[in-house]
């Protein structure tokens, strides 16, 4: 098997496991709430060093502005969750759980394109949810979820049914690479040499897996408009059901990204080796990335990469209104 395979067959596995260790989350937000993953479980490409990212999302409670999911009930799953991971150990949560949050669904359709979007990081939950997400609890309520946030980027669509073209999702998402890359910046640090080696790390992690998770989802998005001058909500349900991955496998059939097929079998193949790259245990990984012949390798190879998806936008957008709203 390839490295993605056996690492799609691991991500497939351990949700499944997962979902029998949460009988008692399950039945708390049965109706009221979804868990999400993110992150490498959200990609369908987890290894066994691979922590949880995970969003707690409640449906609306008409009485409030809240969720369904209760205070008390919020922390009886995050308990269970948390006794989940450590049975299946599974790395504990990152930051020491701060990043594990709920929110009510109106916090991502209300809060969209406002100030607050960035304070309160509905803006990383609402757009890694169409970007990587898989669903772990309530796939009813996750479905529910999926096609509000839809509309609210959609809401202009009954008006251009003919020629959608799916801007205000787009920007969003050229929002989030370019926020991931700004992140890296602020937040990597230099000194001392452990923390210059694993910011080399970080560095090398951005620009295949951050990257592909979010031009995975331009390309989608640009083929299918190329194919029918507009875009619509039923398309973007299908492009959520899709792993990064498995976006770039779907390109590869597409009778309008035929001349990208050979560039995207080389995104495919590249990113297979970024994974077997990853796969190495952390020591492993800091002494090559200590290694300034390696590292400069590896960095060549991140390039690359990015070359290579520049290569497929181009030749797949051809020049188009909705390939010139993604340079300009």
């Amino acid at each position: 098997m390839t490295q993605l395979a056996n690492r799609r067959d691991y991500t497939v596995q351990k949700i499944i496991a997962l979902r029998q260790q949460l009988g008692d989350a399950e039945r708390l937000v049965a109706g009221k709430a979804c868990v999400y993953a993110t992150g490498s479980y959200g990609r369908g490409e987890a290894s066994e060093k691979s922590d949880l990212d995970l969003f707690i999302v409640g449906l609306n409670d008409p009485s409030s502005d809240g969720s369904l999911l209760k205070r008390l009930d919020e922390i009886c799953v995050k308990a269970d969750l948390i006794d989940a991971t450590r049975t299946l150990l599974i790395p504990e949560f990152d930051g020491d759980g701060r990043y594990l949050v709920h929110y009510p669904v109106r916090e991502f359709t209300q809060k969209l394109g406002t100030p607050h979007d960035d304070v309160t990081n509905t803006f990383t939950a609402r757009l890694l949810l169409p970007l990587e997400s898989q669903p772990l609890l309530e796939d009813a309520v996750y479905s529910v979820m999926t096609q509000e946030v839809i509309a609210a980027y959609w809401r202009d669509y009954e008006d251009h049914k003919s020629n959608f073209m799916p801007a205000f999702v787009a920007n969003d998402i050229l929002r989030m690479w370019r926020t991931f890359c700004v992140n890296y910046e602020a937040r990597t640090k230099r000194e001392p040499e452990d923390r210059k080696v694993k910011g080399k790390i970080k560095n090398y992690k951005l620009k295949h897996s951050r990257l592909l998770t979010c031009y995975s989802a331009l390309l989608y998005l640009l083929t299918v408009y190329k194919r029918n001058n507009t875009v619509t909500p039923a398309d973007a349900v299908s492009m959520i059901k899709l792993t990064p991955t498995e976006r770039l496998e779907w390109l590869k059939v597409q009778p309008e990204a035929a001349l990208a097929v050979p560039i995207v079998a080389e995104l495919i193949n590249k990113y297979e080796k970024f994974l077997l790259t990853t796969s190495a245990d952390d020591s492993d990984l800091m002494r090559s990335f200590a290694d300034k012949n390696s590292v400069a390798a590896y960095m060549g190879e991140a390039a690359e990469f990015g070359d290579k998806m520049y290569e497929a936008l181009k030749l797949i957008g051809d020049g188009n209104r909705f390939h010139r709203l993604l340079v300009v």
